[in-house]
C-alpha cells in the first residue's frame, strides 16, 4: 500500500480539485481528507456516513459549583480570561479555556477540575459516486489539536485501506506549514505540491518544499493556472529546478472547473476540460514516481 499527500504552502491553489481527480483515476484507492479545520472533499462526492468517531483532544477547566464559594482567585489567576463571575457565579469560558490547570492548582477549596475535551469528530464513509471509502473529519470551533485529529484521520484511514485491500491513499492535505500540514505528509510515499502563479503562491511554496525536505519525503511540484502569469510560472519552475524538485507539470486555467464544483463532481469527468486532461498526465507521472518505492 502506497501513500501520496497533496499539499500547498496557502488556501486556494486547486488542492482538493487535484485530489479528488486523482481518486477517481486510481480506482482502487482511499481518500483521505486531512484539512480538518475547513473540510470540503467529501462535498465533491457527496458520501454516506457509515462510522462515526469522536476525538478528544485537549482538557478543559470545569467548576463544581457545590464548592465554590467565590472567593475570585481562579479569575485572577487566569491569564487567558476564561472565567467570569455573574450574580456571584463563577463559569468558564469553554472557548477561551486552554486547560493550563492554573485555576485548578490554585482553587483551595478543590472545585475546579480537569475534563477531557470533546475537540472534533471523524468518520468513514461511503462516496455515492464510484462507491469510494473516504474518510475526513471536522475540527470544533475554537480548537486548536488539528495536528492531532489529523493523526487519527491518517491511522483510521490506514486501517480501513488495510481491511478493503486498497493500494493507494490520496491524502488531501491542510495548507501551510503547520502542525496539521506536517502530520499529513509524515511517513508518505509522496508528497505533491500545488502552486499557483502569484508571489504569494512563490513565497508559500518555498515554505512547504522546506518542509518536505526536512521531512525528507519525496516530492513533486504542480503549477494550477499556470497561463494566467507565465512570468512568475517560469519563476517557480526555476526556483524547482534549483532545489532539485520535480515539475510534475501545468494546469491550465479552465472555466469547466467551476463548472464541475458547482455539479460536486471531478473535473476529469469531463472529457472537453483542459484541466482535466492535464491533471489525468499529471496523475501518470505520480504512478510512475511511486515504482521505485
Amino acid at each position: 500500500m502506497k501513500q501520496i499527500a497533496i499539499v500547498s504552502g496557502k488556501g486556494g491553489t486547486g488542492k482538493t480539485t487535484i485530489a479528488s481527480s486523482f481518486g477517481i483515476l486510481k480506482e482502487n484507492s482511499l481518500l483521505a481528507d486531512c484539512d480538518v479545520d475547513a473540510s470540503n472533499l467529501y462535498l465533491m462526492f457527496q458520501p454516506k456516513s457509515e462510522e462515526e468517531f469522536k476525538y478528544y483532544g485537549g482538557k478543559k477547566a470545569i467548576i463544581d459549583q457545590s464548592k465554590c464559594d467565590q472567593c475570585g482567585i481562579c479569575e485572577k489567576v487566569c491569564r487567558f480570561e476564561a472565567i467570569k463571575a455573574e450574580s456571584n457565579t463563577y463559569s468558564i469560558d469553554q472557548y477561551a479555556c486552554e486547560g493550563c490547570n492554573a485555576c485548578v492548582i490554585s482553587c483551595p477549596q478543590e472545585a475546579i477540575r480537569l475534563e477531557d475535551s470533546l475537540a472534533g469528530r471523524y468518520f468513514y464513509s461511503t462516496t455515492t459516486l464510484e462507491r469510494k471509502p473516504l474518510v475526513y473529519a471536522r475540527l470544533e470551533p475554537g480548537e486548536e489539536t488539528s495536528g492531532g485529529l489529523v493523526a487519527e484521520v491518517r491511522k483510521h484511514s490506514l486501517r480501513k485501506a488495510g481491511d478493503l485491500g486498497k493500494e493507494l491513499i490520496i491524502i488531501d492535505g491542510a495548507p501551510g506549514i503547520g502542525c496539521p500540514t506536517t502530520s499529513s505528509i509524515a511517513g508518505v510515499d509522496y508528497v505533491v505540491i500545488v502552486t499557483e502563479p502569484t508571489s504569494s503562491g512563490l513565497h508559500d511554496l518555498k515554505r512547504i518544499i522546506e518542509t518536505v525536505k526536512h521531512f525528507r519525503r519525496e516530492a513533486g511540484v504542480i503549477v494550477n493556472k499556470f497561463d494566467l502569469n507565465p512570468k512568475v510560472s517560469n519563476e517557480i519552475k526555476n526556483y524547482c529546478i534549483s532545489e532539485g524538485v520535480d515539475i510534475l507539470g501545468e494546469i491550465p486555467f479552465d472555466e469547466i472547473v467551476v463548472k464541475a464544483v458547482l455539479e460536486t463532481k471531478p473535473v476529469v469527468y469531463y472529457s472537453d476540460s483542459k484541466a482535466g486532461a492535464a491533471i489525468k498526465n499529471i496523475f501518470e507521472k505520480v504512478i510512475d514516481k511511486l515504482q521505485p518505492f
